[in-house]
């Protein structure tokens, strides 16, 4: 209930400076796997993370040899919907392809 100047004790609010915090990171990350082709592998890199095809067939190339690999680092909300679309992609075509989110 706001105040009346009758009742007004003559103090000020105290001013907050709020700081912003900045958002988390996520790291995309795709794993290996015995079934799903190289190929299909840098499709995906090029058309859900807009990868060339040289950086594509390059991350492919790490995440066969390494067991995993990391696509890119992004706020929750992207990572998320990057790895929705990497995991319906698969179903689609039929491959386990598995990718998943860690906090950066």
């Amino acid at each position: 209930m706001a105040k009346t100047g009758a009742e007004w004790d003559g103090r000020l609010k105290e001013k907050r400076d709020e700081k912003l915090k900045e958002p988390d990171m996520f790291r995309v990350v795709l794993h290996n796997d015995d079934y799903t082709t190289q190929e299909f592998v840098v499709e995906v890199l090029v058309k859900v993370f807009h990868k060339s095809v040289v950086e594509a067939t390059r991350i492919m190339l790490n995440v066969h040899r390494h067991g995993t690999g990391q696509v890119g680092v992004f706020t929750y909300d992207i990572a998320a919907t990057k790895v929705r679309q990497v995991t319906q992609m698969a179903r689609e075509r039929e491959f386990p392809l598995k990718c998943s989110m860690e906090k950066a």
